[in-house]
């Protein structure tokens, strides 16, 4: 009677794949490693080519405009002017991708609110992580009373909806800029990762190389920015990209309520509020901003995701096909050439790894003449 293994098709790392890639990852250092990991992530690579050529497109195109200081692009119509109406706005080879119902290019407004857009998720990333770092990294690594308090402000902080706090945001800031909106809502936006890196160091601080930081006499500030927070880049890293894909969204939401950042300026957000009502008969004006939004937030993910796998050590990953063929080949040769020495003994080697010589033949019995006969016939 035999029994059936049941087989399963979920993937796993065995001791040899394991081996090919400590071998693969020799002599490297931690930065090499990480982008070695990183680049054979197709869908972050991809992603992150995609995303650079957005942010060149979107600068380039309409230029850049920040208070007095003007670059014109090199697109012909600018997001303010008004031009006239062409074919009722529909998509051509003028404005490929329309125009809105005062006549504005429609290319040039989706571009400028990808220039804001992306200020506006940079800025809440930066200011977010630095302000969730450092309090995550003070009530991990102190504890006690200090835990305590940056904690119950932290929970008081995530009670808020944040969509209570965005409108409130909005409403008062919007007007100003998008520049002072990213910065207001990066003060807001820091809660969850805060929270993360108290987790990491309340780990990270219990390990031995502290221990040994701490009797060679390293203060806390060293200890904390040279030795724990290093080893928590990780985890920092993966979540603010996941912040900043968080930030994008949410300025679009304020953006289409009418909190987020308000005319002459534009946002994608505002562009869908504004045309919001021409939905059925020129749906182009939501598909480019829409199209747009959705690019820019997956890209970030797949981005963090191939962080996430290239920072963390604990995750099994998969050799190379070219390693596996060639560990494939050298096992089966290996194979071959065991499966040859056990049919000829002659091949079998010795104790000391030599071929077993002449005179290296099994004794005989006194009185044994046959195998004397069978020499001297050979002989």
């Amino acid at each position: 009677m035999t029994t059936n293994i049941p087989q399963t098709n979920e993937p796993h790392v065995t001791d040899a794949e394991a081996n090919l890639e400590l071998k693969e990852i020799e002599g490297l250092s931690q930065g090499q490693i990480v982008r070695k990991r990183f680049f054979r992530h197709w869908g972050a690579v991809t992603s992150m080519i995609v995303l650079a050529l957005i942010v060149i497109l979107a600068f380039t195109s309409v230029g850049i405009s920040a208070g007095p200081v003007r670059i014109p692009g090199w697109w012909a119509w600018d997001w303010t002017q008004n031009p006239r109406p062409v074919n009722g706005g529909t998509p051509s080879w003028e404005h490929p991708f329309g125009q809105d119902s005062i006549g504005k290019d429609l290319f040039a407004l989706v571009m400028r609110g990808t220039q804001q857009s992306l200020m506006i998720m940079v800025l809440v990333g930066l200011i977010g992580a630095t302000i969730g770092i450092v309090i995550g990294a003070l009530s991990g690594f102190f504890r006690g009373w200090v835990d305590s308090v940056l904690m119950r402000f932290t929970d008081v902080i995530i009670t808020i909806p944040f969509i209570v706090i965005g409108a409130v945001i909005g409403s008062t800031f919007g007007k100003l800029g998008a520049f002072v909106l990213a910065i207001v809502l990066g003060l807001f936006s820091w809660t969850g990762l805060a929270r993360l890196v108290r987790g990491e160091f309340l780990s990270l601080r219990e390990r031995e190389f502290v221990d040994a930081a701490r009797v060679a006499g390293a203060s806390n500030g060293r200890i904390i920015f040279k030795h724990i927070l290093p080893n928590a880049m990780g985890v920092i890293i993966v979540n603010t990209t996941l912040l900043m894909a968080g930030a994008i969204l949410a300025e679009t939401g304020l953006s289409f309520l009418g909190f987020g950042v308000q005319p002459p300026d534009t946002s994608l957000g505002l562009i869908i509020s504004l045309n919001q009502e021409a939905f059925q008969t020129r749906p182009w004006l939501f598909w480019w901003p829409g199209a747009f939004i959705i690019v820019i937030a997956l890209c970030i993910n797949f981005i963090g995701d191939g962080l996430r796998d290239a920072f963390d050590p604990r995750q099994k990953r998969m050799p190379s096909e070219r390693a596996m063929r060639q560990a494939d080949v050298a096992a089966a040769d290996a194979a071959a050439l065991r499966g040859h020495e056990a049919e000829d003994p002659a091949f079998a080697a010795t104790a000391d790894g030599q071929a077993p010589g002449p005179d290296a033949r099994a004794p005989r019995a006194e009185g044994d003449t046959a195998g004397d006969r069978g020499d001297r016939d050979r002989g």
